[in-house]
């Protein structure tokens, strides 16, 4: 085995947690450590967030982790790209365009063999009259009529071929957005690893010999979940089964194999960083204390460069020099260049003197600005980004002739600069060579650690914020309310990077489950069937779709409200066809008092049940009587019916409401008799008429 082969790790990823956006990957590596401690474990995916990667040793005594780096590398795949959905997109666009320049081709034949006319010579005036060549005409007409239909079928057979090459295009666009992203979508494949130093240094290592197992962690955007449920329950149980299942999409660059999956309602962006709080003393004001990390530039940096300087531009060429990897041509060095924006206050202290005159610093002989020397300097992982901005660094006088530079909007804070998280991130600070003005030559600052196809990774992953929800749906974050909750699913999954929506079960929940039958006749003459669920678990219930079965069979997909632990909420499961509900009512109206004075209006309402089913049921029935602000009216009902109690949590009761629950046994029937007796004084009169059903 190689040195190379020994530093060089393979991991697997083992377990993701999903929270409301994003998730947080956990991957593990195993191997032997190299003498110098430098690991490279590969497998990384391409959206990683270079900020949020973490490691650590498992179980080994006297062995950590000192350093960890996320590192991008791009090489060309090796041999031809296998045919897959991307060649078969190009080549049906190929096919497609070639079908228009076709169709498009026989219509302008079309138009030119249908402008044929024949054209009589010009007739002079002394001229006789001349025959008309009769059978020319008709054999012009003839050939156009021949030309015409066999352009016309021709161009029919190009209009079919046109409209199945598109139909078979779409189909494959269709497909190849929805492939999954973990497989290279070019010619060049990008790679992300970790490189880590291993220190082995501690008392109880291990040998040389002996391998060591390493966790890493590490956050993806581009991953979002919803909670689902299924209820399944039987005719005649007063139980169910609630099962927990969550609909995932993800499109973080790798695919999810046989991972074990955690579900978060929690905020994975949300800044947890504590308050830093300043002291307060009383005395002689002290100056504030250098940031750490910050030293001062040193002594003779102005002077390094002004013999690159004094030897003044290269000379302008007439022609353009191409540039490796640039999609146009570099200008002519006669152009003129604007002047340089300013320049962050990087790592090294404030800029020195202005650069000696000279003209502007000379390209490379290729057209390019030089290569950067990348200085590592040591230093631990990234730190987050400070909350304080880098101070700008004053302009370099610009040369004569030069445009001015536009005011400064505001004047640089005093005292030390306060580097950022990036300026003191020092493996990753660039030197800055000759070529760059505005106070940056030869000092150090924050390169660009991230290659673009890493950025339009994560640019894609962060697309799956604004993916459509399926059908009642709710994110959870709007539906948790003030609470995290986690739940893991009970077996590993499989989840494709394809940013489509994949359903995994999580568990089946206990929650008390019983079926009640609900009917308001005065409304509509139809019982309704409804579920009560009751979460006697720790956890809450988040608001999400639930797939209602009725003895195996599918009845339909309702909307589950949230539900905190204790809390009971119905939920809707249609109509019930084997209970049948008629009322009818009956109304009169008559006087009372000693000179009639007193208007009577009596309401009778009479309900029948029926029960078809095979089982009994219990239904509550619910009716309205009218509720008067006037002192004078007097509304009087009949015994029998009760107010409900919104103690329950079930529903919220309107003003008047009235219930009555009923048992009926298989094949049995049930009559209620009610209603109410409205008192008002004669010279009143309902709002709408007395006479109402």
């Amino acid at each position: 085995m190689t040195a190379e082969a020994v530093r060089r790790w393979g991991s697997t990823l083992d377990s993701v947690v999903v929270y409301g956006q994003g998730a947080l990957c956990r991957r593990l590596a195993r191997g032997c450590v190299p003498p110098d401690g430098e690991v490279r474990v590969t497998g990384l995916p391409r959206s990683l967030d270079p900020g949020s990667l973490r490691a650590r040793v498992l179980g080994t005594a006297g062995v950590r982790v000192s350093e960890a780096r996320v590192e991008v590398d791009a090489e060309p795949l090796g041999g031809t790209e296998p045919e897959g959905l991307r060649h078969e997109v190009e080549r049906l666009t190929e096919e497609l365009a070639a079908a228009r320049c076709r169709q498009d081709h026989l219509v302008r034949l079309i138009g030119e063999v249908g402008t044929l006319r024949p054209v009589p010579p010009a007739r002079r005036r002394d001229d006789p009259h001349r025959r008309t060549p009769v059978d020319a005409w008709l054999e012009l007409a003839g050939f156009v009529d021949e030309r015409l239909a066999g352009l016309h079928t021709r161009l029919a057979e190009v209009e079919e071929v046109l409209r199945l090459t598109e139909h078979a295009l779409d189909i494959a666009v269709d497909a190849f957005a929805r492939a999954s992203t973990d497989a290279p979508a070019a010619h060049v494949a990008t790679t992300v690893s970790a490189l880590l130093t291993v220190d082995t240094s501690g008392s109880g290592a291990p040998d040389a010999d002996a391998e060591v197992g390493i966790e890493l962690e590490y956050g993806v955007p581009g991953a979002v979940w919803v909670p689902a449920y299924r209820l399944g329950f039987r005719h005649g149980d007063s139980s169910g089964r609630l099962v927990l299942r969550a609909s995932v999409a993800q499109r973080t660059g790798e695919d999810w194999t046989g991972v074990s999956v955690g579900l978060a309602t929690a905020d994975l962006r949300r800044g947890t960083e504590l308050p830093k709080l300043r002291s307060m003393r009383i005395g002689r004001r002290q100056p504030a204390p250098a940031p750490s990390g910050w030293r001062e530039p040193p002594a003779g940096l102005a002077g390094l460069f002004r013999g690159y300087d004094a030897a003044g531009p290269r000379p302008a060429t007439s022609n353009a020099v191409p540039v490796a990897g640039a999609a146009l041509p570099v200008a002519a060095a006669s152009r003129p260049t604007p002047p340089p924006p300013p320049a962050p206050q990087g790592y090294g202290g404030p800029p020195g003197p202005p650069p000696a005159p000279g003209g502007s610093a000379p390209e490379s002989f290729t057209g390019a600005p030089a290569p950067q020397a990348r200085a590592r300097t040591g230093g631990g992982r990234r730190p987050a980004d400070g909350p304080f901005a880098a101070a700008p660094a004053p302009m370099a006088p610009a040369p004569p002739g030069a445009a001015a530079p536009p005011p400064a909007s505001a004047a640089p804070p005093s005292g030390p600069p306060r580097p950022s998280g990036a300026e003191l991130d020092y493996a990753d600070l660039v030197l800055c060579g000759p070529e760059d003005q505005g106070g940056r030559r030869g000092r150090l600052f924050p390169g660009s650690s991230s290659d673009a196809v890493a950025t339009e990774y994560r640019r894609r992953a962060e697309s799956m914020a604004a993916l459509p929800l399926p059908g009642h749906a709710v994110r959870p974050r709007e539906s948790a309310g003030s609470f995290d909750h986690r739940f893991d699913t009970a077996a590993r999954v499989d989840i494709p990077s394809d940013g489509t929506w994949h359903t995994v079960t999580v568990g089946e929940i206990a929650v008390g489950t019983h079926t009640e039958y609900l009917c308001a006749p005065s409304v509509e003459q139809t019982v309704y069937a409804t579920s009560v669920l009751s979460n006697t678990t720790d956890q809450a219930l988040l608001a999400g779709p639930v797939e209602v079965t009725v003895d195996g069979d599918f009845l339909l997909t309702a909307a589950l409200p949230t539900l905190a632990p204790g809390a009971v909420r119905r939920v809707g499961l249609g109509p019930a066809e084997g209970v049948r509900v008629t009322r009818r009512t009956n109304q009169r109206e008559s006087t009372s008092g000693l000179r009639n004075n007193v208007t009577v209006l009596e309401h009778q309402v009479h309900i029948e049940l029926a029960n078809h089913l095979t089982g009994p049921v219990t239904v509550e029935v619910r009716e309205r009587v009218p509720v008067s602000s006037e002192t004078d009216v007097r509304i009087e009902e009949r015994a029998g019916w009760t107010t409900p109690e919104d103690g329950q949590g079930l529903d919220h009761h309107a003003p008047g409401t009235r219930v009555r629950r009923v048992d009926l046994h298989a094949g049995g029937t049930a009559v209620l008799d009610g209603g109410y007796e409205i008192r008002l004084p004669a010279g009143k009169a309902l709002v709408g008429g007395n006479r109402r059903s």
